[in-house]
């Protein structure tokens, strides 16, 4: 008995084992059965999809259209160079200090205001320099007062010298009383000519029509004349009746600028607003370090949009254009579509499908645009940012417009 005991055991656990070759061999059923399919449809996708690519599929490319703007339309005109600048005024900044030392007793004015030539700004405590112009009208009085008494002196001396009462002497030294008299009369009257004008600057006037830029001290402020820079400088304004804008223009490009020429004047702040220029100064002197030389055009209808330091674009325009026209129609294509190599100038062209390379030649830009001056007509969809590997006849296939 004792023999059979681990016999029995054993045959009672090799019943309960499972057998799993059935399990295996049975087909899927179910929900299980319809996820294995499912998973074999996406795996044959997968596999067919990049058999197609490998074998020759579309590629999927960024497209951008190429614009074609008619004469007379609102988009600016193609100029033959263009630059960024700002705006300034013809006699540039005025600073208007004082001439006499002083404290600020008021302002007339405040920023932004408009004043006429002559209308007060600022008012110096005047106290001291009307004090002295009293004072040399009082010294003016008593100098005339003894020039009347020395007169009727000199006059009573030369009647007893001509009748022999007076001596000669006598005669001499009335008579140049008088004249020291008279001298410190011309004395006295220039020190109260200088006086006044000295009371006159306690009143800082406009020296000229424009606009306040900025007051740069305050009430209760001391001002000086001249000492270091800027220390007499009391107000900061602007002649506005001639506005103008300048821009430094490289060196290479100079022999596309002269004096006269037509130019566009376009404000970053107000893109849609374009003024009637022309250029009137080409500074005589090229900074040696930027290799550019400034150049001013003078704006010929400003109006209250425009303010000094504005940054703007500076369309430099050619013979045949003005800024009224908007000059012949007009062919922008992306800055991003715009592509070079050892040909020049070309883009990718989307036709039909396929790739075909366009040979372009290109004007000035205007912002994220290019002027094609030819290659295009308008219209054509272009690739558009990266396009390395591509070959001319290839498929491809837009990603969407840009």
């Amino acid at each position: 008995m004792a023999a059979e005991s681990p016999r029995n055991l054993r045959d009672d656990l090799q019943a309960l084992r499972i057998d799993r070759s059935a399990a295996t061999a049975s087909p899927p059923s179910g929900r299980r059965g319809l996820y294995i399919g499912v998973g074999g449809a996406l795996a044959l996708a997968l596999l067919g999809g990049g058999a197609w690519a490998l074998l020759g599929g579309p590629r999927e490319v960024t497209v951008a259209y190429a614009s074609r703007i008619e004469a007379g339309g609102s988009a600016p005109v193609a100029p033959v160079l263009s630059g960024s600048g700002y705006v300034v005024t013809a006699d540039k900044y005025i600073s208007i200090g004082t001439r006499i030392p002083g404290r600020i007793e008021k302002f007339f004015v405040d920023e932004a205001d408009r004043v006429k030539a002559g209308d007060p700004l600022v008012q110096l405590d005047d106290r001291d320099y009307r004090a002295a112009l009293e004072s040399s009208n009082a010294r003016l009085a008593v100098a005339r007062a003894n020039a009347q008494l020395h007169v009727l002196e000199a006059d009573r001396k030369a009647k007893l010298r001509a009748e022999n009462y007076a001596s000669q002497s006598e005669l001499d030294t009335a008579q140049t009383l008088l004249r020291v008299d008279r001298a410190q009369i011309a004395q006295l009257e220039a020190e109260i000519a200088q006086s006044q004008v000295n009371l006159d600057y306690t009143v800082l006037r406009a020296p000229t029509d424009g606009v306040i830029l900025a007051k740069l001290k305050e009430v209760g402020e001391m001002a000086v004349p001249g000492g270091f820079a800027g220390s007499g400088e009391l107000i900061r304004m602007a002649n506005l009746t001639e506005l103008r804008a300048e821009v430094d223009v490289s060196e290479a490009d100079l022999a596309r600028v002269r004096l006269g020429q037509r130019a566009q004047v376009v404000p970053d702040a107000y893109p849609d607003k374009r003024y009637a220029a022309a250029v009137v100064k080409l500074y005589p002197q090229v900074n040696r370090q930027k290799g550019t030389l400034k150049i001013e055009v003078s704006i010929e209808n400003p109006d209250e949009a425009l303010l000094p330091d504005m940054s703007v674009r500076i369309h430099f325009l050619g013979e045949d254009q003005s800024p009224e026209s908007g000059g012949p129609a007009l062919v922008l294509a992306p800055r991003s579509a715009i592509r070079s190599d050892a040909a020049g100038s070309f883009a990718w062209i989307v036709s039909d499908g396929r790739l075909r390379r366009q040979a372009l030649r290109t004007g000035a830009n205007q912002g994220e645009q290019v002027v094609v001056v030819e290659g295009l007509s308008g219209g054509e969809a272009l690739v558009a940012g990266p396009a390395e590997g591509l070959e001319v006849g290839d498929r491809v296939v837009a990603a969407g417009p840009s």
